[in-house]
């Protein structure tokens, strides 16, 4: 992919271009200044695409959906190249990729790795979602010397290391943090280890690839367990579960992090409740209703571990934001 400025996050999608122009506007867009790719629609039905890019230290991040439509490397295109490798995680939909006269993808959940030196396509038969990674060769090349044996071949979707990182990048791709340059790079590390570990890196290159990737999982179990802070039986086994892991390791990650998976879960639930107060939306709620729809059974003990965590009661808290957004002040400190 070529540079598509210094944004670290960039949208592009047909929606914006007139209906007259859309395909074109896109092969010139998307298909020459980004993807160095031509680009064919499949079938009579308008053609779409819609591409969110995140960039990152060492690592491009492309995530969307398109029709069904062909996608061909061809040498004059290559001539155009950086020095990358991309890795296609196709997400939904039918799809088929080749180079070198081999077949790259197995289904949704599986992988391609491609080589930028060399002739490919890619074929969407079906409306389908996709993440693609343009990672730097030199980058990827120090964690896995010999990534080019991965080249011909499909990551198949039952991959430990690939199912981790489509988990870890699910959880990051929304978030605003990654406009932070620490965070960025932080992710981009994590995601750099598990495409090692994905790639079959081996001896002291995969181990320390393995402690990037328990990083990358622990931030994928906090998300997870963010997104379900309302529901009363979330536990380490439910989480686990989901993961595909072991409850007893949920708590190990959390305790190499200094803290536990019950402590974690107080305190996101206790953030989320202290934001409702304060947020005018809602209002119409009784604390009892937030302490609830928050995941607490227990309101006396949702009381204490509040006034434990912020000085201050759950009414005291409203008061005072209430008064802040009257404009006339705080009458006491506030969380």
């Amino acid at each position: 992919m070529q540079d598509i400025g210094s944004q670290r996050r960039v949208h592009i999608s047909t929606k914006t271009f007139p209906d007259e122009k859309r395909l074109a506007l896109w092969r010139e867009v998307y298909g020459r200044a980004i993807a160095n790719v031509d680009i064919e629609p499949i079938g009579e039905a308008p053609f779409h695409a819609d591409v969110t890019f995140n960039l990152l230290p060492n690592v491009c991040i492309a995530a969307g959906s398109r029709s069904p439509a062909h996608y061909k490397v061809t040498p004059e295109l290559l001539k155009q190249g950086r020095d990358i490798i991309a890795v296609s995680i196709l997400r939904s939909g039918e799809a088929s990729a080749t180079q070198f006269g081999k077949q790259l993808i197995g289904g949704p959940g599986s992988a391609s790795v491609v080589a930028t030196t060399d002739p490919s396509a890619s074929t969407l038969r079906t409306q389908g979602s996709f993440i693609t990674l343009a990672l730097s060769r030199p980058a990827i090349a120090e964690l896995a010397p010999n990534f080019a044996a991965a080249f011909g071949h499909p990551v198949p979707e039952h991959n430990a290391a690939l199912r981790l990182l489509i988990k870890y990048l699910d959880a990051v791709l929304t978030a605003d943090e990654l406009s932070d340059p620490v965070i960025a790079r932080s992710a981009s590390a994590h995601i750099l280890d598990l495409v090692s570990l994905a790639l079959g890196t081996c001896g002291d290159h995969a181990e320390l690839a393995r402690i990037g990737a328990m990083a990358a999982r622990l931030r994928a179990l906090k998300s997870d367990i963010v997104s379900m802070l309302g529901r009363n039986d979330l536990s380490s086994e439910l989480i686990a579960g989901r993961h595909g892991i072991s409850a007893r390791y949920v708590r190990k990650l959390f305790a190499q992090d200094g803290t536990s998976f019950t402590g974690y879960l107080l305190a996101e639930r206790l953030t989320k409740v202290g934001l409702m107060l304060r947020d005018p939306r809602h209002a119409h709620l009784t604390v009892a209703q937030l302490a609830h729809g928050s995941g607490f059974n227990d309101i006396s003990y949702f009381n204490r571990a509040f006034r434990r965590r912020f000085g201050a009661t759950p009414t005291d808290v409203r008061q005072v934001a209430r008064q802040r957004q009257n404009g006339s002040g705080p009458t006491r400190s506030s969380p």
